[in-house]
């Protein structure tokens, strides 16, 4: 069925980075039934479409896709081709564009950042700026490079980076200065975005152990000397650290884009899976108790327990009105900002460290003459510890633990995932529980000794070194934001050292030996 209308858009996804796609791509990929893609390349734009869409992997067979996109074009489907940089800035789609124009079939074509700005930006040079000229040229298309050697300007090379030693032989023998500056971007814009900066005389010893291969820009001219000031990309704090994040994908997404603003390039792995109770009778009870007045507190200790209270809220039409008369206590504040979300605002939450033993700390204790009731509930996860209802029931309070899901430990990552795991293929950990240390070591094994264990707070950090597991990072409070904002600041002081040191900053994967870390 058609979403819409009915054509064929060719779509600019720029060069690497999926963010740089233009509001216009974003909505024609919101509206598509069949998306032509490079799905390696681009499998992060695929996040716009709706559920259901069908995909065309170019990588599966290019000619097979293109008869699939004309096939649903006819049918008067909406079609998206998503092309790398710009659809007409050195693209192969204009046969394909010409194509659909032979078949009566309507199109659109939407410009992308092309590579040419794009790459030398996210390189740190100013391309354009500073060059009284600025070329582009298509090295597969050039015969004679003595007809670019006394350009004054900047050059931008595509499709060169296979051939740029040859090149900067052309150009010096058509009379350019082997000292011209010179720098090769392969990855451009993307985590994995490199940069090697030489002069045409010396490039191929700088490129001979760089194994730099396509896709890659080459820029050739003065401009190159800016990325010593301007470099922003590479040299953000965590730029190409692989991070892996032990937690569910759903947990995972603000944290993983958090991470991805630092430069690094996190890897989701799930270490625990979040099921409904065995018998839901129980929570059926605590929601018919808690709108009929039976409790004076409701204690969230966790994101999924308000997500579990949710769930049962939307099974029985309630809204947030239901905790009207009800006081609430919430632990960390990613569990207050899900409340918030649901409408409801936290009336208690620790002040210092956000753990159970913490709200006791903050909690009153039951008071006959101002409590009307002195009841709570807890809905919280079979595994919960009970310090919170001892602590509570110490204070005269009576209290409903109640299994609100059950947390069970997840399938073992894929075989490449162990094996970077415990061979140091990860620059770093990041433990947000002690339950996610236990499982991550338990279906994957200790991470390597060079991997940067980053810890949420004390109690994790003591079940680490309980494992054997040196602990070099810990958050100031316990939240996910704060320990990816530690282990970015943690990034930046190796960085810094490195440099003044008057070494290549290194991530720790690069410096990988010897056997797993052992707890001092």
């Amino acid at each position: 069925m058609s979403s819409g209308s009915q054509i064929v858009a060719f779509v600019g996804a720029g060069p690497g980075d999926a963010h740089l796609l233009t509001l216009r791509g974003a909505d024609l990929l919101a509206k598509a039934d069949l998306v032509v893609l490079d799905r390696a390349a681009q499998e992060a734009h695929l996040r716009h479409c709706r559920a259901g869409v069908e995909v065309a992997d170019l990588a599966e067979g290019a000619e097979a896709a293109f008869a699939r996109m004309l096939e649903a074009g006819k049918a008067g489907r909406m079609v998206v081709r998503l092309c790398s940089g710009d659809p007409m800035f050195f693209s192969d789609v204009t046969d394909e564009v010409a194509a659909c124009a032979e078949a009566g079939i309507e199109f659109e074509i939407v410009p992308g950042v092309p590579a040419a700005t794009g790459v030398p930006v996210y390189a740190g040079i100013p391309a354009a700026a500073t060059a009284p000229e600025f070329r582009v040229v298509d090295a597969t298309r050039v015969e004679d490079w003595s007809a670019h050697a006394d350009f004054d300007g900047t050059l931008v090379i595509y499709h060169g980076v296979d051939e740029a030693v040859p090149i900067a032989k052309a150009l010096i023998a058509g009379g350019r200065s082997d000292r011209t500056p010179v720098a090769v971007t392969v990855d451009g814009s993307t985590t994995e975005q490199r940069t090697v900066v030489s002069t045409l005389g010396r490039l191929g010893p700088d490129l001979k152990h760089a194994a730099m291969t396509e896709p890659g820009i080459i820029v050739v001219g003065d401009a190159v000397a800016g990325r010593d000031r301007l470099s922003w990309f590479e040299t953000k704090p965590l730029f190409g650290w692989r991070v892996l994040v032990p937690r569910t994908k759903e947990q995972a997404a603000g944290l993983t884009e958090q991470l991805r603003s630092y430069g690094a390039v996190p890897v989701e792995v799930p270490t625990i899976s979040v099921e409904p109770p065995r018998t839901p009778q129980q929570m059926d009870r605590a929601i018919k108790g808690l709108i009929n007045g039976r409790y004076e507190w409701v204690a969230f200790t966790s994101t999924n327990a308000v997500k579990a209270v949710r769930e049962k809220f939307d099974e029985y039409g309630l809204d947030a009105r239901a905790f009207a008369g009800l006081k609430v206590a919430a632990v960390g504040e990613t569990t207050a900002r899900a409340l918030v979300e649901f409408g409801v605002k936290p009336d208690l939450m620790p002040t210092g460290e956000q753990s159970a033993e913490g709200l006791l700390e903050e909690w009153p204790p039951y008071d006959s003459m101002l409590d009307p009731i002195n009841r709570v509930l807890l809905p919280r996860a079979d595994i919960a510890t009970e310090a919170l209802v001892a602590g509570l029931t110490e204070m005269g309070w009576e209290c409903d633990d109640v299994t609100a899901y059950r947390t069970v430990r997840a399938a073992p990552p894929p075989a490449p995932i162990r094996e970077a795991i415990k061979g140091g293929g990860f620059d770093a950990v990041l433990f947000t529980s002690s339950s996610t240390v236990r499982n991550l070591v338990g279906i994957a094994g200790k991470p390597h000794n060079v991997t940067v264990i980053s810890v949420i707070g004390p109690q994790t950090a003591k079940t680490a070194e309980e494992f054997g597991l040196r602990v070099d990072v810990m958050a100031d409070k316990p939240s996910a934001a704060a320990l990816a904002a530690a282990l970015a600041e943690y990034g930046a002081k190796q960085r810094q050292a490195a440099l003044a040191a008057g070494d290549t900053p290194r991530r720790p994967s690069q410096t990988r030996r010897g056997a797993r870390r052992r707890a001092k």
